[in-house]
């Protein structure tokens, strides 16, 4: 694997937040159209709280699955493995042929990211800020959080958006400064695509969900599709989660070698 491309698969774990037997749980289907009842009609707070309820609530999530990525054009299957502690931290490992070779680990915190290059044998320590380079400058932990979880953006879920039904199902849009969102939501009032594009800084993100699996009495997308464009570099991810656990008690393993170089 080359540098360049060991280097954006590190980089593009971070900024989306990705994650070998098939996913055992049962996957539940989002009911057609006509089977949803009556929304509540021009009352945004209520609607805005009834999509807030169905929110995933852990504490800690494992999950560990297989992914294909596609970087600039060079694609790559490696397996998966993260561990989520609820707006602490997310640690996560790249491992390549069939998880024999470990590639890459890292460490995101709300101010800061680690990353294990084991093929270059350095570490790139960085505040997390530095993902700026490669997504919007708007991007937070909690974004990064949400996005790998399947739940909501919370900065978008105010009255300050547009909410409508479209074609049955409700639609959230509106700016933050240059940045443009839309989330569209299926008749489990789960997120199934969002987006996110700043036309002026040549930013897009596209992330859309499917066969949600039931978990801490909510449900959790074991299908995710991320397309990310940072003027002229492209990533594509498709990752099927096939280990989901909650609010086990979990380690974050992670250590500097003494013959690393680490890069600030």
């Amino acid at each position: 694997m080359k540098r360049n491309i060991l280097n954006s698969i590190l980089i593009g774990a971070c900024v989306l937040g990705m994650v070998g037997c098939r996913a055992k749980k049962e996957i539940v289907k989002a009911p057609p159209v006509a089977t949803v009842g009556t929304p509540v009609v021009n009352k945004k707070a209520e609607n805005l709280a009834t999509l807030l309820a169905k929110e995933l609530q852990y504490n800690t999530l494992s999950l560990k699955g297989k992914a294909d990525l596609a970087i600039d054009g060079n694609e790559n299957n490696v397996t998966l493995n993260i561990r989520i502690k609820k707006d602490e931290k997310i640690w996560f490992s790249v491992t390549a042929l069939g998880g024999a070779l470990e590639a890459a680990r890292g460490v995101i915190t709300p101010d800061s990211l680690l990353l294990m290059n084991r093929l270059q044998k350095t570490i790139l320590r960085k505040p997390l800020s530095y993902i700026h380079d490669y997504t919007n400058k708007q991007v937070k932990f909690a974004w990064l959080q949400a996005i790998l979880t399947g739940n909501t953006i919370t900065e978008f879920m105010t009255e300050k958006s547009e909410l409508n039904q479209e074609n049955g199902v409700w639609v959230l849009k509106g700016t933050a400064q240059s940045l443009a969102y839309r989330t569209l939501f299926n008749t489990l009032l789960k997120s199934t695509e969002l987006t996110l594009n700043d036309a002026a800084a040549a930013q897009g993100l596209k992330v859309s969900y499917d066969k949600y699996t039931p978990l801490t009495n909510g449900l959790f997308p074991s299908q995710v599709k991320i397309a990310s464009a940072v003027g002229n570099k492209k990533i594509s991810v498709a990752v099927e989660f096939v280990k989901i656990d909650a609010n086990g008690s979990l380690e974050f393993p992670f250590s500097v070698p003494k013959n690393y170089q680490v890069i600030n």
